[in-house]
């Protein structure tokens, strides 16, 4: 029978951050208790090992392709990263040796397979500080099904009558349709957090938004500005008022280490292709005793645990909110690239793409002046992550997102699935780049060539 003890793990010596494992971690651990909340003076951990990038993009098999006879720069991580092969091997192993439906085959496969499975959601929940990671850790397709199924469940069942949801202008769309959804069935009143000139968002008014609201959501960071937000008031005003915050921490979890006990949200998304993990897995926590009293999202499979002709009886938490065959390769997969974060180190992470942020920043205002446009705040490890938006002159940013892709540069054009963040802005489209741990300086140098070939064709 096949073994995971190291299936989902790096084997020592093959990981990029095998040598510095448990210092990197140890760094992170300063990390844990203030992610996606301004840290207090004195409080910010200590320096930590620099990434060896060179070694970890040799981990990535399609950072080592060409493209028009240029080396492929892909900075468009915010909307989907790349796999490190230890995520492709484990996948591939799971289907070659192992694959069954799980928790219902007796036989040795289907049991492993299980294992597996549950595994997963054991290490993904301590990757985030879960509390009780085995009942509290909900898989779903991707971050906007788990963000439904808290607006479906808890919104339409259980938010009480006359109460107000909150939320901001810098939501991503699956953070807001499904609650502009639940206003137009049930006439819930909707308010909004501004957001300001340097791109914050304005808490000036958050007692008075916050004074009769059930619900506020809230992205932890945005995936337009890279605006990193301070969840703490937010979080101390939604609970003076009896509501529970919805965190969207999908542009979070890839790039900081997390403790949602410590950031004290009720109900925390996150998806699985942003975080070195495959598509088609997403990560719902929620508190135990809210996700008992919830209703089940969809009917059928392993949601329930008996079924009559005139009613049913759902099953235990986490499998209440999990109908049909999960995302089995997926869950594991998402396991692998969990680990594969670890052994780099989450501190490590942060800081490299702190550092590479305000390179960026540097490099682009000192080649292009006025030419270049920053949508999001200055280069502040506090204030915001490495997605950064700009505009280019006058050229359309899907001019310009073709012009580098000549170049061998990928990034992302458009409006980002946050349409009314663009109106509040006065703009119909960005252009984002986006960093991650396999992203360095030369990639920063290659865009901003890029940019000015775009210059010379569109003079």
């Amino acid at each position: 029978m096949t073994s995971t003890t190291t299936a989902h793990d790096i084997p020592p010596g093959t990981g990029p951050g095998a040598a510095a494992g448990a210092s990197a971690r140890a760094g992170a651990a300063g990390e844990r208790a203030s992610a996606g909340v301004s840290s207090p003076p004195g409080s910010e951990p200590p320096p930590v090992e620099p990434l060896d990038v060179e070694a970890i993009r040799k981990d990535f098999p399609i950072l080592q392709q060409e493209r028009a006879g240029h080396r492929l720069v892909y900075l468009d991580s915010a909307s989907s990263s790349q796999h490190p092969r230890q995520v492709l091997d484990t996948m591939d192993r799971y289907y070659r040796t192992t694959h069954a439906n799980v928790h219902r085959g007796v036989y040795a496969i289907a049991e492993e397979a299980t294992r597996e499975y549950e595994e997963a959601r054991h290490r993904i929940g301590r990757f985030i500080g879960a509390p009780k990671p085995a009942s509290e850790i909900v898989f779903a397709k991707n971050a906007t099904e788990a963000l439904n199924l808290v607006a479906h469940s808890y919104g339409r069942r259980r938010l009480p009558a006359g109460k107000a949801v909150v939320l901001t202008e810098m939501e991503h769309h699956a953070n807001l349709v499904p609650w502009l959804m639940l206003a137009e069935e049930r006439g819930v009143e909707l308010r909004y957090l501004q957001v300001t000139d340097d791109f914050q968002l304005d808490m000036s008014d958050l007692d008075r938004l916050t004074d009769g609201a059930g619900i506020v959501a809230v992205t932890a960071m945005s995936n337009v500005l890279g605006t990193l937000n301070d969840l703490g008031p937010i979080v101390q005003a939604a609970h003076a008022n009896g509501a529970v915050v919805v965190c969207d921490a999908s542009q979070l979890v890839p790039h900081r280490a997390v403790d949602v006990a410590s950031l004290g949200v009720d109900f925390f998304a996150f998806t699985g292709h942003k975080m070195l993990g495959p598509t088609g897995v997403g990560v719902l926590w929620g508190r135990e005793e809210l996700l008992e009293e919830m209703p089940p999202f969809l009917g059928g499979g392993e949601m329930i645990r008996d079924v009559r002709l005139d009613g049913f009886t759902t099953n235990d938490l986490p499998w209440k909110f999990e109908a049909g065959t999960p995302p089995v390769a997926e869950a594991i997969g998402l396991g692998a690239a969990v680990s594969y974060l670890e052994a780099v180190g989450m501190g490590r992470i942060t800081e490299h793409e702190a550092s590479l942020t305000a390179f960026t920043f540097e490099t682009l205002r000192a080649e292009h002046g006025e030419d270049v446009r920053f949508f999001g705040p200055e280069p502040d490890a506090r204030l915001r992550g490495g997605a950064i938006s700009i505009g280019y002159r006058d050229i359309h940013s899907h001019d310009l997102a073709q012009v580098l892709d000549a170049e061998g540069v990928c990034v992302r054009a458009g409006h980002h699935c946050a349409k009314p963040l663009m109106r509040r802005l006065s703009v119909p489209a960005t252009a984002r780049a986006s960093l991650y741990l396999y992203n360095d300086e030369d990639d920063v140098r290659a865009l901003s060539a890029a940019l000015t070939k775009a210059k010379e064709m569109f003079s």
